[in-house]
């Protein structure tokens, strides 16, 4: 009787999938990748945030470049996308939202990666729930006045676009960050160097505190 012999598959590219989640505020709009292998959460999840008065889509390239090893979430921010309107429309509303899509999907732990005003939402959330939030990310730094001081430690990519008041409001409230220097982009850089920028967040999270 002949042997059967196990033959592997090369892994296809990463699809990127759109799901609602419920939240207190009603539903949110989530862009989902996860690694091609099958298997879910490799390694700690990812859940990016946009800017403010944008969407998920402004992920849209980098989530199959960062999916490889990791399950990737990018939902839309209460009141934009197609996300459901917080009551407030605060800051700490759509952290509030992030945490409730957190619990929904029965995630113990998230590595946050936030863009402008995303990153303000990210602070909001690790502050908040500093059991959830285990490393952050902020790609261009928050316009906010105040930021609230975190433990977590951080990466934080500095465009040309981001001013010295900025980077010293940040390095207060992400005193344990490591800062690195991004200044040949401004705004575009998920759309011109998503792959680059994949690596270099892809080989900090995975890295051994």
């Amino acid at each position: 009787m002949a042997k059967s012999t196990k033959v592997t598959l090369p892994a296809g590219p990463v699809r990127t999938r759109r799901a609602y989640f419920d939240c207190r505020f009603g539903q949110l709009h989530v862009r989902t990748a996860f690694p091609t292998t099958g298997g879910f959460d490799e390694q700690v999840p990812l859940v990016c945030l946009h800017p403010d008065k944008s969407s998920s889509r402004w992920f849209a390239r980098f989530l199959p470049e960062i999916a490889d090893a990791r399950s990737v979430y990018a939902p839309d921010l209460p009141g934009l996308g197609e996300s459901d309107p917080s009551l407030g429309g605060s800051v700490a509303d759509a952290a509030a939202a992030i945490s409730d899509l957190a619990s929904d999907l029965r995630l113990r732990e998230i590595d946050v990666l936030g863009v402008h005003g995303g990153g303000a939402v990210a602070l909001e959330l690790a502050q908040a729930r500093p059991e959830l939030a285990r490393r952050l990310v902020l790609v261009g730094l928050p316009e906010a006045d105040r930021l609230p001081r975190v433990k977590q430690p951080g990466l934080v990519m500095r465009t040309r676009m981001d001013t010295a008041e900025r980077i010293a409001r940040l390095k207060a409230a992400l005193p344990h960050a490591k800062f690195v220097d991004m200044a040949d982009y401004a705004d575009d850089l998920f759309d011109v160097a998503p792959i680059t920028l994949a690596k270099q967040i892809g080989t900090y999270l995975s890295a051994r505190p």
